[in-house]
């Protein structure tokens, strides 16, 4: 076949298996050709891959019934819709069905990946400082979680608390305040047993209910993102994207539940 121009477009379906086979060749070499958008669809990739992580066990789980009912047309106002309507509130509600269980269901947050990346970068900046610290990566230890939590829950504003992350294998080091913009943040870090170090960047932010994922296009630590009642949290780290992606479940459920934000 002719050689064409690819696109964007193409690499989305690359990495979701759906290119023709008949294209892959070419697919392959005009990435080879196109550094830049090598380096992109391997961004893509890792973002799909740290997504799926969060969404472990959460794509099976069943549609609620109050949604399958609008599914079905059984609500007043959908009764007359057209048969194409039905179709598409299908597709719809199955995506809500998974993808609105985001880290333990958190209903609403629908932004579009990559619509936070300044407090990403913020977080990734914070890592970056202090992470790799080896004589003070933090002002207080973390031998003392609700002494290190109160103190940082004062100067945020926040009612924090720190994530119990062990069953992933790392522990608390402790934290720190660190500037964020006219604002202060709280970043307590982690760190396992082979000196891999995460941390957990939480700060108090107003905008829209969103979730992602971002890394800088010079590449680094990765940022797994939320944003919800107020609250701003960014867990970043250098593990796979599937590991991270199970720290930052993990972080989050236990940062909801502290806060009394936790939902049905």
């Amino acid at each position: 076949m002719n050689a064409r121009n690819f696109t964007d477009r193409d690499i989305h379906l690359a990495i979701d298996g759906e290119l023709p086979e008949d294209e892959r060749a070419a697919y392959q070499a005009w990435l080879e050709a196109n550094p830049d958008m090598k380096a992109k669809s391997q961004r893509y990739a890792a973002d799909n891959a740290a997504l799926g992580g969060l969404f472990v066990g959460v794509l099976d789980e069943p549609v609620p019934m109050r949604l399958a009912a609008v599914i079905e047309g059984d609500t007043p106002k959908r009764k007359s819709s057209p048969p194409w309507w039905r179709m598409a509130a299908a597709a719809t509600l199955l995506v809500a069905g998974g993808l609105g269980g985001y880290l333990l269901g958190t209903n609403g947050l629908g932004s579009p990946v990559g619509s936070d990346d300044r407090m990403a970068e913020q977080a990734i900046a914070a890592h970056l400082t202090f992470a790799g610290d080896k004589n003070r990566p933090v002002e207080v230890d973390g031998s003392n979680p609700d002494y290190l939590t109160g103190w940082l829950s004062k100067r945020t504003g926040l009612k924090l608390v720190a994530p119990d992350l062990s069953n992933n294998g790392f522990q608390l080091l402790g934290g720190r305040l660190v500037p964020a913009g006219g604002n202060t943040a709280a970043l307590m870090l982690y760190a396992d047993a082979e000196g891999n170090r995460i941390s957990v960047y939480v700060i108090a932010e107003g905008g829209e209910r969103s979730k992602g994922t971002f890394t800088l296009a010079s590449g680094g630590p990765e940022a797994i993102y939320w944003e919800d009642e107020g609250y701003g949290c960014v867990i970043v780290g250098t593990l796979p994207p599937q590991e991270l992606g199970v720290v930052a479940r993990d972080a989050y459920k236990q940062l909801i539940a502290g806060a009394g934000m936790a939902r049905s």
